[in-house]
């Protein structure tokens, strides 16, 4: 199996050595190249043609943004931007989605051992993510998996809840996404009516980019959206987003559903998790469930939306033809844990069908 091909253009000498480090001797990904600005890299660029390419945005002499939209019009390929956590001029990053790039990941730096594996682990999968978007779509077969991955067990028991509580027959839906879910989650919330379900969203995206996103998509939908607080009431009308770096459990008290948010280890190979959502709403929500899985690299979500089948939710999977990556819809639907196979123009309509009390 041949290496995934990478370049990183970022104009920070400390940051190319960092990159340097955490990819090294990885199985799967090979940093061919690296450049100081977009002049540099066009040079680069001539000699070999990488499969992914990094890229800051805040660059001298050509900002990543105006070598984004070139590299778009002239030669496409899988573009992730590389970013730092600050929370100030998120909206270019955001741009930089709109422009075609098809992942953010937060710039990393030296810490202890357990940080640099944890950056590497998600690197790696970003940029595992943003190849197979070349063509559209490139067998997962041809990606190897790593053997370990931990479960939504480590956060979550398996422990039987003894619903003993109020019971309600409110209904809510949660929806779990990766790679292209910013607009495809973008595409449904857009199409809700006001008075529809409490949503929850698990989202791979980095820490501060959530709360950005959720406060964008409040401005174009009809329904509140908003990052998520620990110990907060889901209310109809509301989407509440898990914020990047914690998982988000549903959780309830009597007839009352409210959000638990959590830190921990790498669930599925993410914080927050997918499975880590899926598998708190079969346990307090139940059939009363609709669970919904989009776009995205891997299989986070795959073990919970089954869990979610089991308890007698309903279970929504996006098409393959819609997806930009069709990873972790693929690993649902071949675990048998789908109801619905639908393309993301119809899975709005078929949320207020299924939860219409």
């Amino acid at each position: 199996m041949s290496k995934i091909k990478v370049m990183l253009v970022d104009d920070s000498a400390l940051i190319r050595n960092v990159f340097e480090q955490v990819l090294a001797g990885s199985a799967e990904v090979e940093l061919i190249s690296t450049a100081q600005d977009p002049y540099f890299a066009v040079e680069k660029l001539k000699r070999a043609v990488p499969d992914v390419l990094i890229l800051d945005i805040e660059m001298p002499r050509m900002d990543g943004l105006t070598f984004l939209k070139k590299i778009m019009e002239q030669n496409p390929m899988p573009v992730i931007i590389c970013s730092t956590l600050a929370e100030q001029g998120t909206d270019s990053y955001f741009k930089a989605l709109e422009l075609g790039a098809v992942e953010i990941i937060t710039k990393p730096k030296l810490g202890s051992k357990l940080f640099i594996e944890e950056s590497k682990v998600q690197i790696v999968d970003k940029i595992k993510a943003a190849a197979a978007c070349r063509g559209h779509l490139r067998k997962r077969t041809e990606i190897k998996k790593p053997q370990t991955k931990l479960t939504a067990d480590v956060i979550i028991g398996r422990q039987r809840q003894a619903l003993s509580m109020t019971r309600t027959t409110e209904k809510l839906v949660v929806i779990g996404a990766s790679t292209g879910g910013t607009e495809a989650i973008r595409a449904i919330l857009t199409q809700l009516p006001q008075d529809s379900p409490g949503i929850l969203i698990v989202l791979h995206m980095p820490e501060h980019f959530t709360k950005s996103y959720a406060n964008r998509l409040n401005q174009e939908c009809n329904i509140t959206v908003r990052e998520a607080t620990n110990n907060e009431t889901i209310l109809r009308g509301t989407a509440l987003v898990a914020p990047g770096n914690q998982h988000m459990l549903l959780k309830r008290s009597g007839a009352r559903y409210f959000v638990e948010l959590r830190g921990g280890p790498l669930v599925s190979r993410h914080r927050p998790s997918v499975d880590v959502l899926f598998r708190s709403a079969a346990q307090y929500g139940g059939k009363n469930i609709v669970g919904v899985i989009l776009t995205g690299m891997g299989d986070d979500g795959a073990r919970g939306m089954s869990e979610l089948h089991d308890e007698g939710a309903v279970t929504i999977a996006q098409d393959e033809q819609s997806c930009a990556v069709f990873g972790m819809p693929n690993e649902a639907i071949k675990r048998n844990a789908v109801d619905k196979v639908l393309p993301l123009g119809s899975i709005a309509e078929q949320l207020l069908l299924e939860t219409h009390n």
